[in-house]
């Protein structure tokens, strides 16, 4: 018997997401007393791995999963799975895992659980918290099945070390035909992705104007946070849609979320409900993200963020 994790990697570089997976697993597997397995698909560097309480690495390598593709990563972790007698697997709640918790799921005849914000209450039979109704609400969900798949909410368990020593095994991944053909990838620039920031600053038309955007970057820099938008801001082109956050857009599941002259529309309210501080700055005092939030400033961004800088400025300086 094992527990099994899908440890994402973007640009060769494990996610953070990966590490909280990891952590959660550790606990699982200390209770049931099995080891901590990870799935790696076209990464190198998984020693950072063992840290956080992982034993053994499957590392996929091969060009054909150099892109993402739902039903060939399924299946490769289902062989694992196999091979291991997982009871339970681990996934994140980023976009690539929510496409492939599905088809995995058909595979293993597995039972999975989505946005799932806490250990298990129960492990026969496995019965999970979590969030829904756009994170108003919560369910607790029992899964009878003999293999069980978990969707761990980001930001929902802390990130805990647990070192061990660890095992590489490399594998070639099996190819299956698909008519999905990746022509392109694009990428926001950011230097933080809005996936893995503990911190989110956000914009909306409230800036006036893409030439304003500086304002929001600079922000961004002097908090080590992630840039995003509302969905206005995209449609208009001010912004890629890459940053567009909300129901429609990616979900935000910061420590931290700052919204900056953003009205707070009931569908981008419902894609970063699950921030665990949310702060907003406007100069309307009957903007909707006022009831929603946890702070509030009203007043004018260009008058706000500038002295909001030099104070961040001055207490990192002490």
């Amino acid at each position: 018997m094992s527990v099994i994790i899908y440890a994402e990697s973007e640009n060769g570089k494990i996610k953070k997401s990966a590490f909280e997976l990891a952590s959660y697993g550790r606990e699982i597997a200390n209770e049931i007393n099995v080891p901590l397995i990870a799935v790696t698909f076209d990464q190198q560097e998984v020693e950072p791995l063992g840290t956080y309480g992982i034993e053994k690495v499957i590392k996929f390598n091969g060009s054909s999963i150099s892109n993402f593709t739902a039903l060939q990563y399924a299946e490769n972790i289902a062989s694992i799975a196999k091979e291991n007698e997982a009871k339970i697997i681990i996934l994140s709640s980023s976009a690539n895992a929510k496409y492939l918790a599905p088809k995995l799921s058909i595979t293993l005849s597995a039972g999975y659980a989505s946005n799932v914000i806490e250990p298990p209450e129960k492990l026969q039979p496995l019965t999970v918290k979590r969030s829904c109704f756009t994170n108003k609400a919560f369910n607790i969900c029992s899964l009878s099945n003999e293999v069980n798949i978990i969707g761990l909410s980001n930001n929902s368990y802390e990130i805990k070390e647990s070192p061990k020593s660890i095992e590489v095994i490399e594998k070639n991944s099996s190819f299956t035909e698909t008519t999905l053909k990746v022509e392109k990838v694009e990428k926001a620039s950011g230097k933080v992705t809005i996936a893995d920031a503990d911190v989110v600053v956000s914009g909306g038309r409230g800036l006036k104007g893409p030439e304003h955007w500086h304002l929001i970057e600079d922000l961004a820099d002097t908090l080590g946070a992630a840039t995003a938008c509302s969905k206005p801001v995209s449609d208009m082109g001010w912004r890629p849609h890459s940053e567009h956050v909300g129901q429609t857009g990616k979900p935000v599941a910061s420590n931290l979320y700052i919204a900056i002259g953003v009205s707070g529309a009931i569908q981008h309210l419902a894609g970063v409900n699950s921030s665990k501080v949310k702060v907003v700055i406007n100069n309307d005092p009957e903007a909707p993200f006022f009831k929603a939030a946890d702070y509030g400033i009203v007043g004018d961004a260009f008058e706000v963020i500038p002295q909001l800088i030099k104070k961040i400025k001055e207490f990192k300086n002490k």
